[in-house]
């Protein structure tokens, strides 16, 4: 995955065919995140903790069938991409970059937490755990490039 064009409002980045596939095995991951593993606080005193942490259990799901209605369509778009001789260009806007790497941020956090939010490095890859390793990685290494590309690295057009 390379930018290879940007302007204001637009990102548009060259996958190749392996990317793409990759690109679209990632996302469909989404969400990652366990649903009861935001704690409201792990300090202080709370009113009410259940209800509130219930709320916010609820208001956390609503948000995540939101973004994966969004992955969704973002995946269904043909709009979005250009098909080329060695794979495509991907076509997003600034602000989908910076939601993408939310969705992305959960793809990577909650492999992370499958395997056991490991320290350091990982004991005991196996058919088991190769999955969310994998996951893990994949969505680290499209979060960089997005960055890259949201921090203004890479070539700028207009």
């Amino acid at each position: 995955m390379r930018l290879i064009r940007t302007t204001k409002t637009k990102l548009v980045f060259h996958l190749s065919q392996r990317e793409k596939r990759l690109w679209r095995e990632v996302l469909n991951l989404y969400p990652r995140i366990p649903p009861a593993h935001q704690p409201l606080s792990k300090f202080g005193r709370v009113p009410d903790r259940e209800g509130t942490q219930r709320l916010l259990d609820e208001a956390l799901a609503e948000q995540r069938a939101e973004n994966r209605k969004q992955v969704q369509s973002l995946l269904a778009d043909p709009g979005r991409v250009q098909e080329t001789e060695t794979g495509c260009h991907l076509s997003i806007s600034r602000s989908e970059a910076e939601w993408l790497l939310q969705v992305l941020n959960d793809i990577r956090v909650g492999s992370w937490i499958s395997l056991g939010s490991p320290e350091g490095k990982l004991a005991g890859l196996n058919a088991k755990t190769a999955p969310d390793f994998w996951a893990m990685e994949m969505a680290g290494f499209f979060q960089e490039q997005l960055l890259e590309a949201v921090g203004g690295e890479g070539r700028r057009d207009a």
